[in-house]
């Protein structure tokens, strides 16, 4: 990548991020066959706590040769405390490189401006790119190609689903997307995702029917339907959800093979059943594991490009 930077997916072009899935796949296979963090200290800067980001980053950083500093909300503060041009401007002094799991994506978008250190989007409320970048290696990894796949987003149009779409429209993908009213994706990031499609090959549905987007999908996605920080939605939000559930009927308007992806954590019985969740059409572990493989491949890149 010619960047110093990951802080959305759609920066990147579809060769950068064929490039990124070829790097991935290699570390996969070779987990310690680059150390490109060798001697280098990354830090965590996580205002919203995760399980799987903080695991899959700080395995990845060890197994490049690096270290990890994990910060959290109680150590970061609020805006109150620290404007980020200025928490940019020390750490840089400290660390080598930045992962900021934060709220506002201007957060991070201003930890880059002011940071001559590689920043990496771990997850705003807008865009979770290492997901979709790592949700493409996952679709790739099982069908061989990406160009003209069909993938069905069923749920909320979060920050998931606007990366995903946007993944989706730089590679070629049909994607469909069904939500319910009041929940649909930013009118922007779908009229930008249009046109990306246009010059991919790829397609961008929106509706509010899950059975039209699953119909002969080979992909069918969905996230949680209450995110961290909407916990007060959250009776509204399973009223407004209801009917929205990927399940076993609903898989059986796929495509047959079709696969069941989820970024987890999942709310069984919410927006998947338990029994699909588990069931051998689920790839969500294998999805989850590529989240190392893909962060990784990013470190090597953004190195690469530094050098």
């Amino acid at each position: 990548m010619k960047t110093t930077h990951l802080l959305t997916v759609r920066q990147l072009s579809a060769v950068q991020i064929n490039t990124l899935l070829k790097e991935a796949a290699a570390l996969k296979r070779k987990p310690l066959s680059r150390r490109t963090l060798s001697g280098k200290v990354i830090g965590l800067l996580f205002h919203k706590p995760s399980v799987r980001t903080r695991v899959s980053f700080e395995v990845g950083i060890r197994q490049l040769g690096g270290e990890s500093l994990y910060l959290g909300s109680g150590d970061l503060g609020g805006a109150s405390r620290e404007a980020p041009r200025d928490l940019a401007r020390v750490l840089c002094r400290y660390l080598d490189g930045i992962v900021a799991r934060t709220f506002a994506q201007t957060d991070v978008t201003t930890l880059a401006e002011w940071s001559p250190i590689p920043v990496i989007n771990g997850l705003t409320d807008s865009d979770h790119p290492c997901q979709a970048l790592s949700d493409l290696l996952t679709i790739r990894e099982r069908f061989g190609k990406l160009r003209g796949i069909g993938l069905a987003y069923i749920g909320d149009g979060n920050n998931v689903c606007r990366s995903l779409m946007e993944g989706a429209a730089l590679t070629g993908i049909g994607m469909r997307v069904a939500t319910p009213a009041g929940h649909a994706p930013d009118p922007a990031t779908v009229a930008w995702c249009r046109g990306a499609a246009r010059k991919s090959g790829g397609t961008l549905l929106l509706t509010r029917d899950p059975r039209e987007a699953a119909e002969g999908a080979q992909v069918l996605y969905t996230d949680v339907w209450t995110s961290m920080g909407q916990e007060k939605e959250r009776v509204r939000r399973l009223k407004a959800f209801r009917g929205f559930q990927i399940n076993g009927p609903l898989m059986r308007r796929a495509a047959r093979g079709a696969v069941f992806m989820h970024c987890l954590p999942a709310h069984r019985g919410e927006e998947v059943s338990s029994e699909l969740l588990d069931s051998p059409a689920s790839i969500v572990y294998d999805q989850a594991e590529n989240r190392l493989h893909l962060q990784k491949a990013v470190w090597v890149s953004l190195f690469r490009s530094k050098q």
